[in-house]
Formats: C-alpha cells, sequence, structure tokens
C-alpha cells in the first residue's frame, strides 16, 4: 500500500535517540547504566550512519536528467516547483498557497507538557518544471525535505506547517514514467554516432565545455558532469531531427521496488553534502561508544 508522503525529520537519522538514552542513564544515578548506554548509542548510531550514507550515494551517484530526456525509470530531477493547472493549494493551518504541506497541533496540558493534537498533510500532485519540460510529480510515500516552516502559539496550543511553495527550487528523486505521446522516428545507432561527434566537436574548446557542464566549479569534469553533457548532446541532436517527438505527460511517483523518494526544496550538492557529513558523525560515534561500552561491560 502506498503510504501518504510525510515530513522528513530525520535529525539526522537520527541523533535524537542519542539524547533519549543519556537522559535515561542520568535519570539512572549508577555507573552501571553507563556500557548499556553506550552500547545503545553505539547501535543507534550504525543504523543512522547506514541511513544517512544510502541517501549520500543515492543522491550522488544518480545523474540529474533533464525532463524531456530523461530515462524510464528511476531519476533526479531538478527545477523549480508549481502548482496544477487548477491553482495552489491552501495550506490546512494558514491558508497559504502553497504545492505541498504538512502540519502538526500540540497543546501543553496541566502538567506543562506538550501533547500531540493533531497532524497531517496533502498528497495532491504538482509539477516541477526545467528549461525542457515539466514533469507531474504524486508525493505519496516521498519523504519530504523543507526549509518553509511557520510556527505560532495561540493561547496553550503550538501550530507548525512545512511548505513547498510554487516557483521554490525543488529537487526530486523518484520513478519517472512517460504515458502517452511518441517518440521521434531515430535511427539509434546513426543517433549514438551523431552524439559521439557533438561531444567531441564540444571537447575543442575546454573553456566553453568547463563553462557548460563543470557544475562544482573543480576543473575538472566528472563522471557525473559527463553524463550531463551526453544528455545535453542528446537532447540537441533529437532537437535537430526532422521528425519531433510527440511529447507525452512525465509523472515521478514513489519507486515500486522500494528505493528512496525523496523530495526538498534545496539543492542536491548541499543536501548530499549534510547526508555525508552526518554519516561521519555516526560512524564516529558508533566506533567510539561502542569500544567504550565494551571495555566498561
Amino acid at each position: 500500500m502506498t503510504k501518504s508522503a510525510r515530513l522528513h525529520q530525520p535529525g539526522w537519522l537520527s541523533g535524537l535517540f542519542h539524547l533519549v538514552i543519556l537522559y535515561i542513564a542520568l535519570e539512572a544515578e549508577t555507573a552501571e547504566a553507563w556500557p548499556y548506554a553506550l552500547m545503545a548509542m553505539a547501535v543507534v548510531s550504525f543504523f543512522a550512519w547506514a541511513a544517512n550514507y544510502r541517501r549520500y550515494r543515492q543522491i550522488h551517484d544518480l545523474p540529474t536528467s533533464k525532463i524531456v530526456s530523461a530515462a524510464q525509470g528511476y531519476v533526479e530531477l531538478l527545477g523549480s516547483a508549481r502548482c496544477m493547472p487548477a491553482g495552489p493549494l491552501p495550506s490546512r493551518l494558514s491558508h497559504t498557497h502553497c504545492c505541498w504541506y504538512r502540519y502538526n497541533v500540540s497543546r501543553k496540558d496541566s502538567n506543562n507538557k506538550w501533547q500531540h493534537v493533531e497532524s497531517g498533510g496533502s498528497d495532491d500532485p504538482f509539477i516541477i518544471i526545467d528549461d525542457t519540460g515539466s514533469c507531474v510529480i504524486s508525493p505519496k510515500g516521498a519523504e519530504v525535505l523543507s526549509h518553509d516552516h511557520k510556527s505560532w502559539y495561540e493561547g496553550s496550543y503550538h501550530y507548525q506547517e512545512w511548505l513547498l511553495l510554487p516557483d521554490s527550487v525543488l529537487y526530486a528523486i523518484g520513478e519517472f514514467t512517460t504515458q502517452g505521446g511518441a517518440p521521434a522516428a531515430l535511427d539509434t545507432r546513426n543517433e549514438a554516432v551523431e552524439i559521439s561527434a557533438l561531444v567531441t566537436e564540444w571537447k575543442r574548446d575546454q573553456k566553453r565545455l568547463h563553462e557548460r557542464f563543470d557544475l562544482n566549479r573543480d576543473g575538472a569534469i566528472d563522471m557525473k558532469e559527463w553524463e550531463q553533457a551526453r544528455l545535453a548532446a542528446r537532447h540537441e541532436i533529437r532537437q535537430r531531427a526532422a521528425a519531433p517527438a510527440i511529447e507525452g505527460v512525465h509523472t515521478l511517483a514513489q519507486p515500486r521496488d522500494g528505493r528512496l523518494f525523496l523530495l526538498a526544496n534545496e539543492m542536491p550538492d548541499t543536501l548530499g553534502a549534510r547526508y555525508r557529513f552526518w554519516s561521519w558523525v555516526h560512524l564516529t560515534i558508533f566506533l567510539g561508544a561502542g569500544s567504550s561500552g565494551l571495555i566498561l561491560v
């Protein structure tokens, strides 16, 4: 069954459990609790490392595709969020016009503790658009990372909303499919030769080549950037074709094989660097806490 889209608050997947473990160990007020606390922290950090590292590798290894030339299957897209033609979606609490929202309501009880009251979110489709075309995103089952956050208090209630806003940066990983349309009448063998010839032509102008495809500006074209160049060449060759393609409806949805389905309103390099950083943090905690726990047992 497809799960509803959910706000992804990994802490980063998730160091918050460490605070809970430390609190329990401190409350125990006995030295005998610390070996078990350290071992528990090591176990949490192992799974946190695995989760962060898995996401980092999928973001790092998957080349960014242009919508018009994306292959059918698991892809990475980068563009801007747009609402469906029917119009923007009003968020549940603040009625802000958005493409997607998640909300949470909590209330402070008589013991001065926060209690969950209500939460939910939208699963309505919206659009990602780049300089080549548009793709409809069905967010059901997605992990959503959003920096657009509203938070306010009314009496004893705390209201929170997370939003994906129209025209904001949108990064997406999921299963890409195209329905309808017809491919251009191309000889794929000739197309491959033409792509190779065009890339060779671009290589003659190294300055221009690096301006277009050295995305991280490190002075070298890495494998991911060469893939971008190849996709750009294929797109240009197909645009030159006498019989243009009849474009179908592109959609991005939750992968059927259980792979990561991620939506975020930030650049992939920033997001990937954060997952990489936290994978190293958790690996360090796993090794340090695990070895210390074994020594104390």
